[in-house]
């Protein structure tokens, strides 16, 4: 039965699930509102299954419907890989790839590497997905993934490029106020900036710093751009790349001795990518690039 059914109906499946209305799914998707619908109507009927009900706020997905979105979900990345592969065809290093990377490594690192690409060559399109949500390099959610950590899949070719140092930073002119913390425990009368919700990537932080506790901070924000926004702003006291700080000259490291932390940093890819002339100009791209950021080279 389900050889039969098109990724059409999964994709506008997919869309309204992520949408919530089939109005929503159609301008997302770029086609009619009945289109969506009778996709929406064909898959439930091909499946069996009731997939959406309607309420006040829209379509909410049945219990089956949630089921189906990790699998709908790897099927548009796959959808997404393949029509990258086949765009990549020809001489030269041309073609579509995708790269993934944290909030701040994909905004304030990259882009200075990715528009060297483009100008060496120009039949190169590249997709930056800025989060720091961990792309599936496995699925072809990302081609190729900035990681702070060491990959555990044996189907990924990995270059390790150093370690990120973070340190504690404010701007000088917030240490005139309020004074420079000469002890940890002086950090207790500070605006600290810091994380809303705790992420499985703040753990092993958090046991490095057991005092850096939500309550503890003054400010909150889950975006890393704008807790490194609010130090730059001089709110306070936060975490940030010391290479990073190193570009501002109103920032000052607070505390080197006692507060530091180094985050290991690889480039990985899909070893299937290994002989992908795009690629493979991307991944040494950016090994480089991340090479100099971790002062390696």
């Amino acid at each position: 039965m389900t050889n039969t059914i098109g990724w059409e109906l999964y994709r506008s499946f997919l869309a309204v699930l992520t949408e919530g209305s089939l109005s929503g799914a159609a301008r997302a998707l770029d086609l009619t509102q009945p289109t969506v619908g009778r996709h929406v109507s064909a898959l439930e009927t091909a499946l069996n299954q009731v997939l959406f009900t309607r309420s006040q706020v829209g379509l909410l997905p049945t219990e089956a419907a949630e089921s189906l979105r990790g699998y709908a979900e790897a099927m548009r990345s796959t959808a997404a890989a393949l029509e990258r592969a086949a765009a990549a065809h020809g001489p030269g290093v041309s073609g579509t790839v995708r790269i993934s990377a944290s909030e701040v490594v994909g905004i304030e690192v990259l882009p200075p590497a990715l528009a060297r690409l483009r100008r060496e060559h120009p039949g190169l399109k590249l997709e930056l997905v800025a989060t720091n949500r961990v792309q599936n390099l496995l699925q072809r959610e990302a081609d190729i993934a900035v990681r702070m950590a060491p990959p555990k899949q044996e189907q990924l070719i990995a270059r390790h490029v150093g370690n990120v140092v973070i340190g504690l930073y404010a701007r000088k002119d917030y240490l005139r106020q309020h004074g420079t913390p000469a002890t940890p425990a002086d950090l207790a009368r500070h605006t600290l900036i810091g994380f809303d919700e705790e992420t499985p990537f703040l753990r092993p932080a958090r046991k490095a710093f057991p005092a850096w506790t939500r309550e503890a901070l003054s400010m909150r924000a889950d975006s890393d751009l704008a807790q490194l926004a609010l130090i730059r702003a001089g709110a306070g006291i936060g975490f940030c790349q010391a290479a990073l700080a190193a570009r501002d000259r109103k920032l000052v490291r607070v505390l080197p001795q006692s507060c530091a932390l180094l985050l290991d940093t690889w480039v990985t890819m899909h070893e299937d990518l290994r002989h992908s002339p795009r690629c493979r100009a991307v991944f040494d791209a950016l090994v480089q690039c991340l090479l100099a950021h971790t002062g390696q080279q």
